[in-house]
C-alpha cells in the first residue's frame, strides 16, 4: 500500500484565517465507520483500528501534516440574514493530504470535535444519529454520481447530550469527513466584512493556486474573474447533481458552498419521493427558502454573494459577466447529469438533447412517478423497456405523457460502460434514502446497539454504485 502524502498548505495562510485549536477530551472512543475505499485512496488504509482511533478520535497529528488542529474563520449569509459570528464552532482542519488516484490536496476536517473560539453559547458535539445521517448522504451521493465530500471516519465518544430536535439524552460522536477544500463563499465575506482587501486577494491567490490552477492570471483582476467563473461552473455541476438525484440539501446558506463546488456539511438532507419543487428538507425553512425546486435560484444568489466580495479585486461589470456563466452551466451540467444517471451517451444533435431532458423531467414533474423508481427503470433506455414493463411504476409508462420520453429515448444510445447484467438490476425496486428509511436504520441503533441493518444499507448502496460505474476507483 502505498504512504500517504500529506500536507499543511492551508497553514501557510497565516493566522489572520483561523485559530490554533485542541480537540476535546472524549470519555471513549469507540470506533463505528471507516471509510476503506477512500482510505486506500489517501494512503491510509493499513492503520490498525487502534492507530485509527489514535489520528480519528485523538487526534494525534498525521507525520508531515498540521501539528495542531486549525478552526477557520468565516461569516455567512444563513437564510440570507448576515451572520458574523460564525466560524468553525464544532469542528477544525484536522489534516490535509493528496489523493493517491490523481493527487488532489483533500482535507480531513471534523464535526463533533469539542468547542472552539467560534462555538458561541454551543458543546460542539455531534448526534450519533446526526454522523450516521452523514455517512448516509455521503454514501447515497457518491453512489448517484454526485460531486460530495466523503465520510472518512465516525467513533462514538461516550456523552450524553441534550438537543430539541430528536430524544435526550442521546448518544454523542465525532466525525472526520474527506473533502476537497473547506475554503467557503463565507470565508471570503469575513474579509469583505472586516475591510481586509489585502487577505481577500491572499485567500484568492492561495485558493487558484492550491485548488484551481487553471484560473490562474498574471493579473489581479482577471485572475478574479476567472476564479468566480471557475467556482459558478463547479457549484453550477453540483447543483445540476442534486436535482438529477432528487436530492435537498436543506441548509445552502453562503458557509455551506466551497469554492470548489463539492457538496458537504448535511444536517437537515432529504431525498424527494416525487419531482416536487416545493419539497423541502429542514423544518424549520418555512418559506420553503431552499426548497428542491429552489436549489439553483439559492446557490447563484450565494454566489453573486462570492462576486460581492471580490469586487474590490476587480471590475463589477467583469464580474457580473463571470457570473452569468452559472446559468449556461447549469443547464449543461443538468443534461449531462440526467444522462449519466440513465447510462445514456450525449447525442451528437443537440435538439435531440434537448427533447429529452424536457420530454423527461416533465413528465416526473407532471406525473409525480417515483422518482427513483424511475431512473432505475430506464436506466439503459430502451434496452430497458421490458424491465420497465415488470416494474412497480409500469402504469406510470402507459400514460400519455410518457409517450414524448420513450420518443426522446429512441435518439439516444447507450454508454458503453453499461452494466444491465450487474446483480442491481435482476431487481425490480431501487436502493433508496428516504427519510422513514433513515430513521428505521437508527432505531435499532439507539434500541439494541444493533448495526446489523445500517452495514446491510451501506452493502447495496456499494452494490449499487458498483452497478452504476460511481465506486472509488483503486490506485493504479
Amino acid at each position: 500500500m502505498p504512504s500517504p502524502r500529506t500536507a499543511a498548505k492551508h497553514a501557510e495562510l497565516g493566522p489572520d484565517f483561523y485559530d490554533v485549536v485542541a480537540a476535546a477530551d472524549f470519555p471513549k472512543t469507540i470506533l463505528r465507520y471507516r471509510n476503506r475505499p477512500w482510505s486506500a485512496r489517501v494512503g491510509l488504509d493499513d492503520l490498525s483500528d487502534e492507530s485509527w482511533v489514535a489520528h480519528f478520535g485523538r487526534f494525534q497529528p498525521l507525520a508531515g501534516s498540521l501539528p495542531q488542529p486549525l478552526a477557520l474563520r468565516y461569516h455567512g449569509h444563513q437564510f440570507r440574514s448576515y451572520n458574523a459570528d460564525l466560524g468553525d464552532g464544532r469542528g477544525f482542519l484536522f489534516a490535509q493530504l493528496h489523493d493517491l488516484a490523481d493527487g488532489r490536496l483533500l482535507d480531513l476536517a471534523t464535526k463533533g470535535s469539542g468547542t472552539t473560539p467560534w462555538s458561541r453559547t454551543a458543546d460542539g458535539r455531534l448526534t450519533l444519529k446526526g454522523g450516521m445521517r452523514e455517512i448516509l448522504a455521503t454514501s447515497m451521493l457518491e453512489a448517484l454520481g454526485v460531486d460530495t465530500s466523503k465520510t472518512f471516519s465516525l467513533i462514538e465518544t461516550g456523552e450524553e447530550l441534550e438537543r430539541g430536535d430528536e430524544p435526550s439524552p442521546t448518544r454523542s460522536s465525532v466525525l472526520v469527513r474527506l473533502s476537497h477544500s473547506h475554503i467557503r463563499i463565507g470565508s471570503f465575506q469575513r474579509l469583505l466584512a472586516l475591510d481586509e482587501p489585502h487577505n481577500i486577494e491572499k485567500l484568492l491567490d492561495h485558493a487558484v493556486r492550491t485548488y484551481l490552477p487553471e484560473a490562474w492570471r498574471d493579473e489581479t483582476a482577471p485572475r478574479a474573474v476567472a476564479f468566480l467563473e471557475e467556482v459558478c461552473r463547479r457549484v453550477a455541476r453540483t447543483g445540476a447533481q442534486w436535482m438529477a438525484a432528487g436530492f435537498v440539501h436543506g441548509v445552502l446558506n453562503t458557509d455551506n458552498i466551497n469554492i470548489t463546488g463539492e457538496s458537504f456539511d448535511y444536517g437537515p438532507w432529504r431525498f424527494t419521493p416525487t419531482s416536487d419543487p416545493g419539497f423541502t428538507a429542514a423544518y424549520f425553512d418555512v418559506h420553503g427558502l431552499y426548497s428542491f425546486g429552489r436549489q439553483p435560484e439559492a446557490l447563484f444568489w450565494n454566489l453573486s454573494r462570492l462576486a460581492e466580495c471580490l469586487m474590490p479585486l476587480a471590475d463589477r461589470d467583469a464580474l457580473e459577466g463571470a457570473l452569468k456563466v452559472f446559468g449556461s452551466s447549469l443547464q449543461d451540467a443538468f443534461a449531462e447529469a440526467l444522462l449519466a444517471r440513465l447510462g445514456l451517451a450525449k447525442p451528437a444533435d443537440e435538439t435531440d438533447l434537448h427533447r429529452f431532458v424536457a420530454a423527461f423531467w416533465g413528465f416526473l414533474a407532471k406525473s409525480r412517478a417515483p422518482f427513483e423508481q424511475t431512473f432505475f427503470d430506464w436506466y439503459g433506455g430502451l434496452l430497458s423497456a421490458d424491465r420497465a414493463a415488470a416494474s412497480p411504476s409500469s402504469a406510470f409508462y402507459e400514460r400519455e405523457d410518457f409517450a414524448a420520453v420513450r420518443t426522446s429515448l429512441a435518439s439516444l444510445s447507450p454508454v458503453e460502460t453499461l452494466r444491465l447484467d450487474h446483480p442491481y438490476f435482476a431487481g425490480t425496486t431501487p436502493c433508496t434514502m428516504l427519510i422513514e428509511e433513515v430513521e428505521s436504520l437508527w432505531d435499532p441503533i439507539a434500541e439494541r446497539d444493533d448495526w446489523s441493518a445500517l452495514h446491510a444499507k451501506l452493502e447495496a448502496i456499494a452494490q449499487m454504485a458498483e452497478a452504476y460505474g460511481t465506486a472509488p476507483s483503486a490506485i493504479a
